[in-house]
């Protein structure tokens, strides 16, 4: 069964509820209106639609007090792609203390057929339960009898004993939802940081009193507060390019549990400040423990490898490269270590912990100014700023202080420069835990993503292109290529990866300088040959000069876009291309030159083209200078990608001398 819908569980807080009944839409109740249906109007490209979507969330007065959570929706199908919605996996967590379990479930598809409305109900025996890993389990169903046109509907409910295992309410997703809505029935002693994330607003957000409503263990009542949180008219998330994590941007409800006032008067804390994860983590025995008893397992290679070092920056370096250089990364992301550092380091082989916290072991035994930086990856989702919130870090880095500069440092892989970051790192800020107090720090790129290509073609007598391309590669440019490199190898290198960027070339000979030399720029150079013009005898033919680092469409396709365009780091792309046609040839009409600037320095496009006797030059720059760009810098970004992108599909027109 293809996994498509798939809900997640929204175990939320720790509600209440003496009798309480279900609420929202009543099931079932399916229209003509809704079956005729052709289109949503709002989102006419939608493969389907939510029509209304309710869910509720209670602590339950009975069967050991568990937390209920209801899902309610309904769905139209309205194109062939839309058929995988009435597909559902429902996920339900367990560990060693206990699991959740499916209270109930019920699910319908609704047809016209002969002018009137049929019901196929789901069969409880057509529910699958399935164990997916150590620590879920899964109910599964296929609603029968789904078509283009059909309405489904599905109603169930979870029992959860993990009441302080409280999962988000989604309120967007990849396609189109008319109305959604939550409520959360929360015992008054238990505090919570709710906070909404994403670029919608709520159409509802309205509080009550329940007095007496929650009794557990049929002891003291406690009053109850029923939130109840809407939106309307909520339209799909598109995925678009340069983004980070879905997460950060999809508008859905979260809560973390802040307080419990228990009955007999104490106060039970879960959201920390820093100063207590501070002493937390110097305590811990996969992090702050690790890099003191690191210390121990690399003194003796850190003797041998800086000796001689006169300097602080060298000694680092040395450091960095030999950390780098002894361990293999196993791809694995963490930010404590979970076998520990000297086991890693027998292994030769570990995962983010183990590698950088061993770099900053190695760092500090050195008498260098360098500690531990946690973060989150991009992938991973930004990190909660206003509180400590632990699981939202994934991985960690070595921030390191030389005099008055600073280096971010990560030694999982040997291609990386001194002071580079690979670009999954760069996902705002992360945060430095001292010895003492921590703080926030952000996670700039040191570098641009910098390439300089450049072109000197001849078309000969017998209407041959012939002629080189010297691309050179500059920070995460440098970083890239070497990556390729490494994966193809320098003789495939061009059949595997450059022959889709030089299009319409057969390569002639190709050569690498500084390929291990990470302290100075990639270049690579081809001879090449490329498309004959048929006939040189003919009145004009035409060109063009953007065979390498061009942008074939503009990645920015929206009409609006409500998240920042997130680049990762700063781009130049600079070509100097010199073209030596035969005398008898002439360039048409020289095009006139182009300058673009986005606002407040955020980028420029400058293209010049120049000609004398029978050489044309052509020079073309274009610089994004900034990672982030706001929302509402993006038509202005949109139009810069459109105006470049049309200038470098436009042909030069070479003509025959009069």
């Amino acid at each position: 069964m293809r996994t498509v819908f798939v809900i997640a569980l929204v175990a939320i807080h720790s509600l209440a509820s003496a009798q309480y009944e279900d609420h929202g839409f009543p099931f079932g109740k399916v229209t003509h209106a809704d079956l005729d249906m052709k289109v949503y109007e709002k989102d006419t490209a939608a493969a389907a639609v939510v029509l209304d979507e309710f869910g509720e969330a209670f602590m339950d007065n009975e069967n050991a007090h568990n937390l209920v959570f209801r899902y309610h929706a309904k769905i139209k199908i309205l194109k062939k792609e839309g058929l995988d919605y009435a597909n559902f996996v429902i996920y339900l967590y367990k560990n060693s203390t206990g699991k959740e379990t499916m209270r109930s479930a019920k699910a319908s598809t609704f047809n016209v057929e002969n002018g009137s409305i049929r019901e196929i109900k789901l069969p409880q025996r057509s529910q699958i339960n399935e164990e997916i890993d150590p620590t879920h389990d899964a109910r599964k169903f296929a609603l029968l009898d789904v078509r283009v046109g059909s309405v489904i509907e599905v109603d169930y409910k979870i029992e959860s004993p993990f009441k302080f295992n409280f999962r988000s309410w989604p309120f967007q997703s990849e396609i189109p939802k008319i109305a959604s809505e939550y409520w959360a029935l929360i015992p008054a002693n238990y505090k919570y940081h709710t906070s909404l994330r994403g670029f919608l607003k709520l159409s509802k957000n309205e509080s009550e009193l329940k007095r007496n409503w929650y009794s557990p263990g049929g002891g003291r009542l406690a009053d109850c507060i029923l939130t109840k949180f809407g939106m309307a008219d909520i339209p799909a998330f598109i995925e678009e390019e340069y983004m980070t994590a879905k997460s950060n941007y999809v508008s859905c409800l979260n809560f973390e549990l802040a307080e419990l006032l228990q009955f007999d008067g104490r106060k039970d804390k879960f959201t920390k400040e820093w100063k207590d994860v501070d002493d937390e983590l110097r305590l811990d025995n996969g992090f702050g423990v690790q890099i003191k008893r690191g210390k121990g397992v690399l003194d003796r290679e850190v003797d041998q490898c800086i000796a001689g070092a006169t300097d602080d920056l060298t000694k680092a370096q040395k450091i960095y490269d030999f950390i780098k250089n002894w361990y293999r990364w196993n791809e694995k992301n963490n930010f404590t270590s979970q076998d520990g550092i000297k086991k890693a380091f027998e292994a030769k082989t570990g995962d983010a912990a183990d590698i950088n916290l061993s770099l900053v072991a190695a760092l500090q035994y050195a008498g260098l100014s360098a500690d531990p930086m946690i973060l989150s990856t991009r992938e991973n989702g930004l990190v909660t700023s206003v509180y400590p919130v632990l699981s939202d870090f994934n991985y960690v880095i070595a921030k390191l202080n030389v005099g008055d500069k600073v280096y971010l440092l990560d030694a999982t892989d040997d291609l990386l420069s001194f002071g580079l970051i690979p670009d999954r790192c760069l996902n705002g800020k992360g945060r430095v835990m001292t010895g003492k107090e921590s703080y926030w720090y952000d996670t700039k790129p040191a570098e641009k993503d910098r390439q300089v290509s450049m072109i000197s073609l001849k078309l000969t007598q017998e209407g041959k292109w012939v002629g080189t391309v010297e691309n050179t590669h500059f920070g995460y440019s440098a970083y890239r290529y070497r990556k390729m490199l490494a994966q193809s190898g320098e003789e495939k290198f061009y059949a595997e990866k450059m022959a889709n960027n030089l299009h319409n070339a057969t390569l002639v000979k190709q050569s690498f300088t500084n390929v291990d030399d990470l302290t100075k720029p990639l270049i690579m150079k081809f001879e090449l040959e490329l498309e004959r013009v048929d006939d040189l005898t003919a009145g004009q033919f035409y060109f063009n000069p953007f065979i390498t680092l061009y942008w074939q469409n503009n990645p920015f396709r929206s009409a609006v876009r409500l998240y920042p365009v997130d680049f990762g780091v700063p781009i130049e792309q600079v070509i100097v291309f010199n073209l030596e046609c035969p005398a008898t040839y002439e360039l048409a009409e020289i095009p006139e030159p182009l300058a673009l600037a986005l606002p407040t320095e955020g980028g420029r496009y400058i293209y010049d083209v120049k000609s004398s006797g029978n050489t044309v030059m052509m020079n073309s720059n274009f610089v994004i200078n900034r990672p982030v760009y706001s929302s509402k810098e993006y038509f202005f970004l949109k139009e810069l990608f459109d105006r470049v992108v049309a200038v470098q599909k436009t042909d030069l027109v070479f003509k025959k001398k009069a």
